[in-house]
Order: C-alpha cells, then structure tokens, then sequence
C-alpha cells in the first residue's frame, strides 16, 4: 500500500462521516476436525481467514463498496480454539484515512462442552484499502467514534498508523543505505 493510501488530509464536507455502529458486524462458525492442526486445537490461519473474512465485510460495509486487505498488523492468538467451538468474530472500523480504513477484530469461543460464557481467544488489527473498479484508491467516509471505547479505539488507531508509517520509512532508508553501498538483497 502506497502512503498516499494512508493520507488523512480530507478535504472538508469531501464525503459524510458514519458512525462505528454502522459496519460493525460479527461471523459466527462451528469449528469442525477439518480446522484442526497436527495438535488437534484449530489452526490460526483458519481462525486468520474468519478474522480477514470479517474484517473486510465491515470496511465494505463502512466504504460503500470494495475494500482489499492491506495488512495486518496484529493478531494474537490468546487460547487455543476446539473443534466444536462457536466461534465468534467481532468486527469494527477503528479509523479512517483518505482511502484507508483500521479494522478491530476480537475473536470469542464458546465451548460446546461448557456453560460459560464466550471468552476471548484473539484479537487481531487489520488495514483495508477501499478500492474502485479498477483497483485503485476511493475515499472513505470519515468514521465517527459514538462511546468513550470507540474513541479510545480511534486514538489507539492513529498511534498503530504512526508506528506502521515509521517502521515502513527506517525500513525503506535502510534499504536504500544498503543498495548505495553495495549490498544487493
């Protein structure tokens, strides 16, 4: 994804915001022994494509149209999930750019054998480039944080652009640095 994917200067009255609720959505799916890895317990990237699944309902859902994944920054996998298991997978847009989107996913289990309440598995942060029918870049509505957490989700966003920004230029200047002295990678 080019920077100018992740640009956040808007111009004003550009498109009318949305509020989280508005794309905020969760998949649901029975994990079966096919999800399962050489453990038994179901393999994180079958819990990884629900989570990407997910995601990009919500960032079509908020851009009113086509949304490709653009990476993922987090997922974290905090228990392991059981064939049998109800999984939930609790999708929101966090943040907003120019044509690039944040999207928070929580992953919950509910245990077949138990009568507990679902509980937290993974969590994961994923960006979305909307896209045109040409694949490229189409504004998005602004997000509108509606609760004290969606605000706190919005701020927490802006701090993972930043680190992502960052990262992505040491990385280039690295990169660059090594070609002019001779290294080829």
């Amino acid at each position: 994804m080019t920077d100018q994917a992740e640009r956040t200067d808007r111009p004003q009255g550009d498109i009318p915001g949305k509020p989280t609720s508005a794309s905020r959505t969760t998949l649901s799916h029975i994990m079966t022994s096919h999800d399962t890895n050489l453990l038994g317990t179901v393999h994180g990237g079958v819990i990884m494509k629900l989570v990407d699944d997910a995601a990009g309902a919500v960032a079509g859902r908020h851009s009113g149209g086509p949304a490709v994944t653009a990476s993922m920054d987090e997922m974290a996998f905090l228990e392991p999930v059981r064939v049998g298991d109800l999984l939930h997978v609790k999708a929101q847009v966090n943040w907003t750019g120019r044509s690039s989107m944040e999207v928070g996913v929580r992953v919950m289990a509910e245990r077949w054998n138990e009568s507990t309440p679902a509980q937290q598995v993974g969590s994961a942060y994923l960006v979305f480039a909307a896209v045109d029918g040409d694949g490229k870049p189409r504004p998005v509505p602004p997000v509108q944080p509606e609760t004290e957490r969606d605000k706190r989700r919005y701020q927490e966003a802006q701090i993972r652009r930043t680190h992502r920004l960052a990262r992505r230029r040491a990385i280039m200047e690295l990169r660059e640095r090594r070609a002019a002295e001779g290294y080829e990678d």
